[in-house]
């Protein structure tokens, strides 16, 4: 075995032993339950007061990595911690977790990740994409979520797109998303259902549904393919 190979070996196996130490971390302190439980991790966090701010940020980038269900962590942050400060936790967690996805993607699991999704549509399609269209296709796919979330951190990982001009698109094309639901659920902890509530659900419905709408006009006009 060469050295190259030797090297590879390595991080692939350095990755495996960190992914097993934090499964084992998160499954002894109880996290792994605490995803799919909103009014405990709710309590929580509010019981760690001012650390819990840290501590929502790095579960967030833990779902994010290790592919876990992120969406519910937005509406947790606005209950949690209030609609604005809600919104700006979870964009910077889902940030920083798709940038991490990213670079071991890109940087340390490369080879893992091309074997192991070799031949899969969504990475074709993604790195085909990526490809042709550079960074107007990031854009797109982000601001019109055909793909998951998380499979498109490692998909564009293997593609020749920077570190930093994911990390940049990816929270601005992020935050809309994350402010309307985070505002949301803080104005249904705060206030409950009540009829002013229903408006607010169909303009930040009609506000998603028009942003859904910009990309999709541009993709078609510069006749790029974005849809499955």
């Amino acid at each position: 075995m060469n050295e190259k190979k030797k090297g590879g070996a390595g991080k692939i196996l350095m990755v495996v032993l960190v992914i097993a130490i934090v499964f084992f971390i998160a499954n002894h302190f109880g996290l792994v339950e605490m995803l799919t439980d909103i009014e405990g991790m709710q309590n929580w966090f509010q019981e760690l007061g001012f650390i819990g701010y840290a501590v929502f940020v790095l579960v967030y980038i833990i779902a994010a990595v290790f592919m876990l269900p992120a969406a519910v962590l937005t509406i947790v942050a606005g209950v949690t911690f209030g609609s604005v400060l809600g919104a700006i936790l979870a964009l910077l967690g889902a940030t920083i977790g798709a940038t991490v996805a990213f670079v071991i993607a890109k940087f340390v699991a490369r080879d893992a990740i091309v074997s192991k999704f070799q031949g899969n549509a969504l990475f074709d399609k993604i790195e085909k994409g990526a490809e042709e269209n550079g960074v107007s296709f990031l854009i797109l796919t982000r601001l019109v979520p055909i793909f998951p979330y998380n499979v498109q951190n490692y998909a564009y990982g293997i593609t020749s797109i920077k570190t930093l001009t994911f990390a940049v698109v990816s929270l601005i094309t992020m935050a809309p998303g994350a402010f309307i639901y985070a505002f949301m659920a803080g104005e249904i902890a705060t206030n409950g259902f009540s009829v002013t509530l229903m408006v607010q659900f169909a303009i930040a419905g009609l506000i998603l549904f028009l942003v859904s709408l910009i990309p999709k006009h541009i993709a078609k006009k510069r006749g790029i393919e974005i849809e499955k």
